[in-house]
């Protein structure tokens, strides 16, 4: 017995040995399950939920629709429009039946006695006989063996509606999203700027789209969708769902139609000049709201293309120059009230020749001893320059300054440029009677506009400003802008004496008598300045301006006008003062407002309505329908021929003539040969 047990024993730890192994290779496996358990369930459970998640599950972006930009009056500048675009997986269009209403599928077709699924055709056909859409392209779609496939792109809520009801009852594989489009009414390009650049295609690029984009832009919203085995979806009943919030409504102190008057004036001008660029502003002197900023050229804004870095420059704001005769202002303006000067003081313009410092400041016509209301009347470097002197660099700093040059305005518009004055240390000699005509100084159009707004409103400087209000979502006012009186530049007394005596005097009987406007009175100056080119005046680039106020005795409105570089003239005189006529006109016949409010305010509107004689306008380029109202608001009638629509050719009564209230002006008309009453 113990020979056989001694025999025994080598098998039995043979066994024992095996049995350890065994049980060691399942222990091993089962700890490696138990680790891959813990691993997917407990350490690696987010990653392995995502992954779950994206089979059957689908987070939808909803885009917030972007906030609208408006006019004063809330017409739309700039508006969002819902587009629908149509998607499919087409994997899931090929493979997955359609149902009858007994619930049975159908459109299935059988190879090898197996039933396959293509829902292509149907699918296609659906999308052609809804949306109008090619049905061979939809085919072609469809048979992508991967990707998504396009249906449709931007298709307008009114037409996608009844596919969208359709696709209630989940059609497999076949989904629609939301989008915004934006439509612009297409003026004040370089303000309202656009939308569209490298990051996004909702974000603002340029202008207010860019400046107030965070307020524009609004919230997104998410909806999260489940896909079931057959491909259909339907939201999540446990998952919260975000809403859209709209973005905020921004309504601009800009009228529509009067920024379409600027523009078209603009356009017309540089076509007649050959000139490189315009630009125009238009303000409320009372207020400091900016009725229209203008540039040309310009962009269409629902045409990117057209975009360019020439086109999209706000020159109104960002353009320094040197502003030439309009600068006057200043040395006027110290003049009255430091040297006490007079308009009919004499003073002598050196026969159209000043020497000083081995330099020649010259007139353009020689000047002997004139009045001082002459000298600004007739524009006088000589004049401006010595009054400079006597009034001295620290004044004239001064007054410089006080009027607002060499500092931004505060607009509120990305890339006001803040001008040029340089600091009185490094003022050298020849400076301070440079200073007087305007060189040697660099404004924007802004800053020069609102210093002429501040003599028009009694002396008192008002801050600019173009964004009147943001109102949210739900109608509440986010934010608002009012008048603000930033400080006094002049007494009463000297601003009214300055447009009665100087500025008004320019336009009756000086250098801007192409700025008057029939029926209203006109203070103003003309501005020709040399533009260096490669820091030299040899071959100098002219740039012409006018900037004025009206009425003269209750001013309410400003306008300045600037043509840079005019080939085919450039004296302010013959390009600028037109443009300022031309615009004043038209805005005073197809504003409601200006004409209520020039009615109420304008004693020289009271005594026109006194008088039994009006002059006739000059009606040439305007519309019909602007021609009927402006003499209209002479008090004349018009009879026509032509289109209604079309720009007056002729008229039968030249322009200054002076006629009877309620007379009869015979205008002809482009396009058309019909011949009626106007309505």
């Amino acid at each position: 017995m113990n020979d056989k047990q001694q025999i025994r024993r080598p098998d039995d730890r043979e066994f024992g040995k095996r049995l350890v192994i065994v049980v060691a290779v399942f222990s091993i496996f089962i700890v490696a399950i138990i680790g891959m358990l813990l691993s997917i369930q407990v350490v690696n459970a987010g990653k392995y939920h995502q992954k779950a998640v994206k089979q059957y599950e689908r987070v939808v972006t909803e885009r917030a629709q972007r906030g609208a930009i408006l006019d004063r009056h809330s017409r739309m500048l700039a508006e969002s429009i819902e587009s629908i675009s149509f998607y499919a997986d087409p994997l899931i269009v090929r493979n997955t039946p359609l149902f009858d209403k007994n619930g049975k599928p159908v459109n299935f077709t059988k190879s090898n006695q197996q039933k396959t699924y293509d829902n292509s055709g149907a699918v296609a056909t659906l999308f052609s006989r809804y949306l109008g859409l090619d049905r061979s392209v939809c085919l072609q779609q469809l048979s992508r063996r991967k990707g998504v496939a396009v249906l449709g792109r931007k298709i307008s809520v009114a037409k996608a509606l009844p596919l969208m009801q359709l696709m209630q009852k989940k059609i497999p594989g076949v989904w629609y999203d939301r989008q915004q489009q934006r439509y612009y009414l297409n003026v004040a390009a370089q303000v309202i700027g656009s939308i569209g650049n490298a990051t996004s295609e909702t974000g603002g690029s340029s202008g207010l789209e860019l400046q107030l984009d965070k307020e524009l832009r609004g919230r997104d919203g998410t909806r999260i969708f489940q896909r079931s085995a057959t491909g259909i979806r339907y939201p999540a009943p446990d998952a919260e769902q975000q809403d859209a919030i709209k973005g905020n409504t921004v309504q601009l102190t800009i009228d529509g139609n009067i920024q379409s008057i600027v523009e078209d004036e603009l356009a017309k001008a540089v076509a007649t000049f050959n000139a490189d660029a315009a630009a125009s502003i238009v303000m409320d002197v009372r207020t400091g709201e900016i009725l229209a900023m203008a540039n040309n050229p310009a962009f269409d804004l629902n045409r990117r293309a057209t975009w360019n870095e020439k086109n999209s420059r706000n020159r109104a704001v960002t353009e320094m120059y040197e502003p030439g005769s309009t600068f006057k202002l200043v040395m006027a303006a110290a003049a009255t009230e430091v040297l006490k000067r007079k308009a009919d003081d004499k003073v002598f313009a050196n026969n159209g020749v000043l020497p000083i410092y081995n330099l020649r400041i010259r007139d353009h016509e020689p000047y002997g001893t004139i009045t001082f209301r002459e000298a600004i009347m007739f524009s006088s470097n000589i004049v401006a320059a010595k009054t400079a002197l006597e009034i001295g660099s620290e004044k004239f700093n001064a007054y410089t300054r006080n009027f607002g040059f060499g500092k931004k305005t505060g607009v509120g518009l990305v890339g006001e440029a803040r001008g040029m004055v340089r600091p009185l240390a490094e003022w050298d000699r020849t400076t301070l009677p440079w200073m007087g005509y305007g060189y040697q100084v660099m404004a924007t159009p802004l800053q020069i506009v609102q210093a002429y707004a501040a003599i028009a409103n009694d002396g008192v400087l008002m801050k600019p400003y173009i964004i009147k209000r943001v109102i949210d979502a739900e109608g509440k006012v986010v934010r608002e802008s009012t008048p603000e009186n930033i400080r006094r530049v002049v007494s009463p007394e000297t601003a009214r004496y300055l447009g009665k005596e100087y500025f008004k005097a320019v336009v009756d009987s000086g250098t801007a008598k192409n700025a008057a406007v029939p029926g209203v009175t006109v203070a103003g100056k003309t501005g020709t300045a040399r533009r260096a080119v490669e820091r030299s005046y040899a071959n100098p680039v002219y740039v012409s301006s006018f900037v004025g106020y009206y009425p003269v005795e209750a001013p309410r409105y400003a306008i300045i006008v600037l043509v840079e570089n005019p080939r085919t003239a450039y004296y302010a005189a013959t390009v600028a003062a037109p443009v300022f006529s031309g615009v004043a006109s038209r805005i005073i016949a197809c504003s409601e407002e200006m004409q209520k409010n020039l009615a109420i305010r304008s004693t020289e509107k009271s005594l026109l309505d006194a008088i039994v004689t009006v002059v006739v306008p000059e009606l040439r380029g305007l519309k019909g329908r602007e021609a009927q109202r402006l003499l209209k608001w002479l008090d004349l009638e018009m009879d026509y021929s032509g289109d209604f629509e079309g720009g007056v050719v002729s008229q039968s009564i030249a322009p200054g003539s002076r006629v009877i209230k309620k007379k009869m002006i015979r205008v002809v008309l482009a396009s058309g040969n019909s011949k009626r009453k106007a309505p």
